[in-house]
């Protein structure tokens, strides 16, 4: 089955005003709403064909076609999360429809979604962490001996060890760190205002060795920015070789580098430290809703599944240590 593209949505009015729903009601990003669109025109090209053009007979779908869809997906043995994901935006587009009298019933609503499947979180140890925040302090500098080098070479030490020791100690997403301007940061207040997923923005409380380490990257990106680009203001907290703003994919670069150094499994990702950051708190007795507002969670139910790591931690302590385990 083709997925079709998400271009001249206007043809068919439904999809078009679902659409400016998203924008308008929701507040949702333009890549969520090109995910639901797609998600959308690929029922689409299963119920009337890849040639259909709009506009779309909505009211002819029923509970057979929304069932025929989820085993379309069953049947190419898609990831549970990826059918639960596409069912999901058909049966909110069908809400709409319904309550804006488009249809008269949602056909999705009685699909029942597959089981996610039950994944725990990949943590490190307080040891791992601590090794890899360490890390940039042994790495080779990636440049040479000139002057232009050795002031970017500074920089992107004090700059590494800031982006790891903030990770940690603020447990944040790692495009909402890349989108970090000098604005958000407080380093007397020792807080961080972040904006996350929705837009919605939160206050991340700032450790003292990442207070430390940011307060270090700023005077030496204010010698390194002056040296490389010598006029306005820098566009973010974190900057490229370039005098530009980080992007999400150099800060995964730069962590298997620290990962390698630190002889730790290369396949972490930087969202570990996330995981490692509520891991930890809650092991240390932390509540559960404290985590949830720190993390950014919409539901508890999410932020829930760190419980059960702590559990599976507590049961290896206990299989290693007790005598009759």
């Amino acid at each position: 089955m083709t997925i079709t593209t998400t271009k001249n949505i206007g043809a068919d009015k439904a999809m078009k005003h679902f659409a400016d729903y998203l924008t308008a009601e929701r507040n949702a990003s333009a890549h969520t709403i090109n995910n639901y669109l797609m998600d959308i025109r690929q029922f689409i090209a299963m119920q009337w064909g890849d040639d259909a053009k709009p506009p779309y007979e909505w009211l002819a779908v029923d509970r057979f076609s929304a069932r025929r869809f989820l085993i379309t997906f069953q049947k190419n043995e898609s990831k549970a999360t990826t059918t639960r994901r596409k069912l999901s935006s058909l049966r909110s587009f069908f809400k709409f429809l319904v309550r804006e009298e488009y249809v008269k019933q949602n056909p999705f609503s009685a699909v029942v979604l597959p089981k996610k499947p039950k994944r725990l979180p990949r943590v490190m140890s307080v040891e791992e962490v601590k090794r890899l925040l360490e890390a940039p302090f042994v790495a080779p500098p990636d440049g040479d001996d000139s002057s232009d080098d050795t002031v970017w070479t500074a920089y992107q030490q004090a700059r590494d060890v800031a982006i790891l020791e903030v990770l940690y100690s603020c447990g944040m997403r790692i495009a909402e760190l890349t989108g970090l301007t000098d604005e958000q940061v407080d380093i007397l207040g020792g807080v961080v205002r972040v904006r996350g997923k929705g837009k919605k923005e939160r206050l991340c409380a700032l450790g003292g060795p990442a207070n430390d380490a940011l307060q270090k990257c700023f005077a030496m990106r204010g010698d390194f920015y002056a040296a490389r680009v010598d006029r306005g203001r820098a566009p973010a907290v974190f900057l490229n070789k370039h005098g530009g703003r980080l992007t999400p994919r150099s800060v995964e670069r730069l962590m298997k580098k620290y990962l390698h150094i630190a002889g730790l499994n290369p396949e972490l990702t930087p969202h570990a430290l996330r995981h490692s950051f509520a891991t930890h708190l809650l092991d240390a007795g932390a509540d559960l809703r404290s985590v949830q507002e720190m993390l950014g969670h919409a539901s508890l139910s999410t932020t829930q599944i760190y419980t059960h790591v702590s559990i599976e931690r507590l049961k290896e302590v206990y299989e290693k240590a007790h005598p009759r385990a």
